[in-house]
């Protein structure tokens, strides 16, 4: 694989992370020509201001990281951030209302769905398949498709289990070929983003890019 880096969003979004971590985050997204860097909401204008003329994505979190705000605050959030100069929201949907058997999350994915796209950003869902069975995550993915979003994202990275290949693999049986999937949570190495794009996923959430690169170029030298 030639591109590895244009499938990884890297990702610093720990509760401490803090301006020197914003920084580096930049720097090696710089020098790796990554897809995109996911940041908090909080940090997106510094980001935006320092990817400006380069090619990678600036992405944050919304709802994040347990998804059961109110629809008008996400929807609050999403426009904030597309204002600062965010290209793709990671929205955290309503697991507790998916839970409660309610058809509330769809209606509310489909309304921030429509934000995004009236200004042309994408829009992917965190579902955290860590707490879903396999009949809720056929419904969940069945969700997201009706509604409207361009990806489904496996995890927030803060459940007890994030990204695994067999629902990465089954998740791309549910979903229609123009939703994608972004595998997040606990991935690494090397050996675990390939296994990701393997099983299905189109990108790679890691607050470990940098390394992951590293490894792949340790065994692909120019």
């Amino acid at each position: 694989m030639k591109n590895l880096n244009r499938y990884i969003e890297h990702t610093a979004l720990q509760p401490t992370v803090d301006e020197r971590a914003i920084d580096k985050l930049l720097a090696q997204a710089k020098k790796y020509s990554f897809r995109g860097v996911c940041v908090p909401p909080f940090w997106v204008k510094k980001a935006n201001r320092a990817l400006l003329e380069l090619d990678i994505q600036v992405v944050t979190v919304v709802g994040f990281p347990l998804g059961y705000s109110m629809t008008q605050t996400k929807v609050f959030e999403t426009k904030q951030a597309i204002a600062d100069g965010a290209d793709e929201l990671d929205v955290v949907w309503s697991i507790s209302a998916f839970k409660s058997g309610m058809n509330w999350p769809k209606i509310e994915l489909a309304q921030i769905a429509n934000v995004c796209h009236d200004s042309e950003k994408l829009l992917k869902v965190i579902i955290e398949t860590a707490y879903l069975n396999e009949d809720e995550l056929t419904l969940a993915c069945d969700n997201c498709r009706d509604a409207g979003v361009d990806f489904v994202k496996t995890s927030t990275g803060f459940a007890g289990e994030g990204a695994q290949t067999a629902t990465i693999k089954r998740m791309r049986e549910l979903l229609p070929s123009q939703v994608g999937i972004k595998a997040s949570g606990g991935i690494k190495t090397l050996e675990q983003a390939m296994a990701m794009i393997n099983a299905g996923a189109d990108r790679i959430g890691s607050s470990s890019g940098h390394l992951i690169m590293e490894a792949w170029m340790d065994k692909n030298p120019q």
